[in-house]
């Protein structure tokens, strides 16, 4: 179950304010949606980079294709929600939006949308309740056996998957006591196996322990005094995770290990307080900067940038160009992560004294890394959200319930007014077995207007979109499921 991030950079670093509510928009708002926006800012550039790689497109088709499967996705969702039960479905093809509905009248409502219509016998939801009946008598599918099962909107069915010999998977079909005409049993050579996200912060283990510094593209940096290259590494979980590429220490004290297939390297950091703090660049902080330290051993810790270009004496050699911190640290910090705000700043090196009774700690700064490997840094830019861990660490958290088919408008019933361009976050925390979406809407100055969403099969949604000043506000909407709901929002 996906959960919204929480960004508690800002509460740690910045002073946190109310989020005020604007009187009224008398005002008309500049009516800029995600529509509205130019294709070509629509993406990063790594993401327009491998959509051409893997699609065989050129950048301005890549671009169309961004623009034309927003739009549609954001048709979609809004048919979703108008249509309610007799919704069936809706996917994206070569000529456009398809969304599968339950009667003529609906099939209407779809072509007046300016998409196609095609009318099937199940609704979305009558295929969610067999696919949720399946996933009860989930204890009676062998993994070896079955792989997995899923609602497949485009034939109206539920499809087990079977690997080899489909007789297991039609025996898990009966004894699941579902509908047998509902469910198709598709033969497949899948083999699942888990995957491991890379986060700033997190342990990695050499023999020894030290911690994650930053997540870059195939694998993580951290601090050269972990290991050496050809040195295999495991991860938090002692599972198998890579091998150190580069390293260097004495002299500099920085490496980078390639992770393997595994492993996901993400654009988080560990606040260890049940969250993360997500990663948006690697701008360097001035002398005197607050700066936040995440390790293994002792968490998260803060304190200020003393003095920079900083020759350290260890016993193993020494190491020049490091920055000098009054933030306390300990063995096993070793390679975590620094930030000032949302900015990544280094991994640790080494330091005097401890988190009891305080010291000196010194860090490699991260562009220098970057630079001497020519590694790209993950950041938000590039690697989506981090799961939720309830909606925590947001400019204001608020409070509503709302019943089946019907939305509720945050904050408070109202909107809120932002002053400037910039990025806005929303976390949704649902009521259990519930299936709650989260809009956010912009004042086009004549109607409110979807310009980002987060709607997946469960209660707990985030979302996150950069837009101009204007007024705004939240939509909960209740798919299906009825009760209480918690919500963060920061702004602007």
């Amino acid at each position: 179950m996906r959960r919204a991030f929480a960004a508690v950079a800002a509460a740690v670093l910045l002073p946190v304010g109310a989020l005020t509510v604007a009187a009224s928009p008398a005002v008309a708002a500049s009516p800029t949606t995600a529509s509205a926006v130019p294709a070509r800012d629509a993406a990063s550039s790594e993401m327009l980079a491998a959509m051409q790689r893997d699609f065989g497109l050129t950048i301005d088709e890549a671009r169309t294709r961004i623009a034309r499967d927003e739009k549609g996705s954001r048709t979609d969702a809004g048919l979703r929600r108008s249509l309610g039960a007799a919704y069936a479905g809706g996917w994206l093809s070569a000529d456009g939006l398809v969304v599968a509905v339950t009667g003529k009248a609906a099939a209407k409502q779809v072509k007046d949308a300016g998409a196609r219509a095609t009318i099937v016998r199940r609704s979305n939801a009558e295929l969610d309740r067999i696919k949720s009946t399946l996933d009860r008598h989930a204890t009676k599918a062998s993994a070896e056996a079955i792989p997995g099962w899923y609602v497949d909107v485009t034939t109206n069915t539920v499809v087990v998957l079977a690997r080899g010999d489909a007789r297991a998977a039609k025996a898990f079909v009966r004894a699941s006591r579902v509908d047998a005409s509902a469910v198709r049993v598709v033969t497949t050579t899948e083999t699942p196996r888990t995957l491991y996200d890379v986060r700033g912060g997190d342990a990695f283990y050499i023999g020894g322990r030290c911690s994650v510094g930053f997540s870059v593209t195939g694998g993580f940096v951290t601090a050269g005094h972990c290991g050496t290259a050809g040195t295999p590494t495991q991860g938090y979980n002692q599972v198998a995770q890579g091998t150190f590429q580069g390293s260097s220490f004495p002299g500099d004290d920085y490496a980078w290990v390639a992770t393997n297939s595994n492993w996901t390297p993400q654009p988080w950091v560990n606040d260890y307080s049940g969250g993360t703090v997500t990663v948006a660049g690697s701008t360097e902080a001035a002398i005197g900067a607050a700066v936040c330290r995440s390790g293994s051993t002792t968490g998260w810790h803060c304190g200020s940038i003393q003095a920079k270009n900083q020759t350290v004496v260890y016993e193993e050699g020494t190491v020049t160009g490091l920055t000098r911190t009054n933030v306390c640290a300990e063995r096993g910090d070793s390679g975590g992560s620094w930030l000032s705000g949302q900015q990544a700043q280094g991994v640790t090196s080494g330091g005097s004294g401890d988190c009891t009774f305080g010291g000196t700690t010194y860090f490699q700064p991260v562009n220098e890394i970057l630079s001497r490997y020519g590694l790209t840094l993950r950041t938000n830019g590039g690697g989506g959200e981090p799961p939720a861990t309830g909606c925590t660490g947001f400019d204001a958290t608020y409070t509503g319930s709302v019943s089946s088919g019907q939305s509720g408008y945050q904050p408070n019933g109202s909107y809120y007014y932002s002053s400037v361009s910039g990025t806005h976050r929303g976390c949704l925390d649902g009521p259990t077995g519930a299936d709650f979406d989260l809009y956010l809407q912009k004042w086009s100055g004549s109607s409110w207007v979807d310009v980002a969403s987060s709607y997946t099969s469960g209660p707990d949604e985030s979302l996150t979109y950069n837009g101009t000043a204007g007024y705004y506000r939240f939509e909960v909407h209740a798919y299906s499921g009825s009760g209480s709901y918690t919500m963060g929002i920061t702004k602007p």
